[in-house]
């Protein structure tokens, strides 16, 4: 199963206990008179006013009826009828009737014993899980991470039964329990009137209620992209404005050198030039001399070549008014089939353009 099935699935199954549980709820919040059946050994139901809620004459005194064939009320005196109509009937059967089987299992078991016990149930009792009606004991801690609890089943023919007399004579529900000595009470059939038809209006309503949050959430959304969008362009747009007031600002407002135009002057007065400088070097060199290379790095002039005399450009070089700091960068050598000494030199250009030029 692919995802969106896997959470349609999801979604049905927590539709479905929530309007189970809402109705179970609201029939018991509705229904305010509780009548308590007991199953007497003599084969006699006992029923008494469990709530304290009176009829129109006033409090009912408990009423006993025969079974009849074992699975049938016999007839019922009409104040009682007129006290069962839009009642709860809460029926406690013989134990009798009843299978209890206790059963152990591991801790984590726990969130699955419905569908654990149901799977069972065809071993656990003599019917299966379509002809019984069955619950469970609350479970109590074992040893070794195991819990303890008692399964209780009986016929589900026997329930319907017994609680149908009760319904045709107008009962909101019908509750059938048993219980052991030493046992706590436990439910095993729960039916009420009307409320498959009101589980599914809540269901409707819950499906209604998902898919118009689902609508307005997927609306939200999507209005959220457009205004987030729409917000974020303004603020690049505000942003990219600021940025030119401020580039306008420093160009108008700064100190002295912040202009583009004084930038260039500036960068003109303390930068060497190249050109001047070759010009400068080739009416320099003595005509002994050959350069070979020259290298310039910002205000650095490297000179290598050859020359008849090499200590003598460095005098040279130093009584130029373009040129300032020379010194050999490398050792001066000699080579057998050279005409003269090769030579490595460094200087330092000077700025031929001062303040006002």
């Amino acid at each position: 199963m692919r995802i969106p099935g896997q959470i349609a699935t999801a979604l049905s199954l927590w539709i479905d206990t929530v309007a189970r549980t809402v109705s179970d709820r609201f029939e018991r919040a509705r229904t305010t008179r509780q009548i308590a059946v007991t199953e007497g050994d003599e084969g006699l139901l006992t029923l008494r006013l469990a709530s304290k809620a009176a009829t129109k004459d006033g409090e009912l005194p408990p009423c006993r009826i025969q079974l009849v064939g074992g699975d049938a009320t016999g007839p019922v005196p009409p104040e009682w009828a007129a006290a069962i109509k839009g009642a709860m009937v809460d029926l406690a059967l013989q134990p009798s009737r009843f299978v209890f089987r206790p059963l152990e299992l591991p801790g984590r078991a726990v969130e699955f014993l419905d569908g654990i016990i149901r799977s069972q149930i065809d071993r656990l009792t003599p019917w299966n899980a379509a002809d019984a009606v069955f619950h469970w004991t609350t479970p109590n801690s074992a040893a070794a991470d195991h819990v303890e609890l008692t399964v209780v089943a009986t016929a589900r023919a026997v329930v319907d039964s017994l609680a149908q007399p009760f319904i045709d004579l107008g009962a909101a529900g019908v509750e059938i329990s048993a219980a052991q000595p030493g046992m706590d009470r436990v439910i095993v059939y729960s039916r009420r009137v009307g409320g498959h038809a009101r589980s599914g209006r809540l269901r409707l309503a819950l499906v209604a209620l998902l898919a118009t949050t689902g609508t307005l959430a997927m609306l939200s959304i999507g209005f959220g992209g457009v205004i987030a969008d729409s917000y974020d362009s303004q603020q690049q747009q505000i942003q990219q404005q600021i940025a030119e007031r401020r580039a306008i600002a420093r160009g108008n407002q700064g100190g002295p050198g912040t202009s583009q135009r004084e930038v260039l002057v500036r960068r003109k007065q303390t930068m060497p030039s190249a050109v001047i400088a070759l010009e400068e070097l080739s009416g320099l060199l003595p005509d002994h001399t050959y350069a070979t290379e020259l290298r310039i790095e910002g205000d650095k002039l490297q000179i290598s070549g050859l020359t008849g005399d090499a200590p003598s450009l460095i005098q040279i070089l130093e009584q130029s008014s373009h040129f300032a700091s020379a010194g050999f960068f490398a050792p001066t050598t000699r080579a057998a089939n050279e005409p003269g000494e090769r030579f490595h030199i460094e200087t330092r250009i000077k700025p031929q353009f001062g303040s006002g030029t």
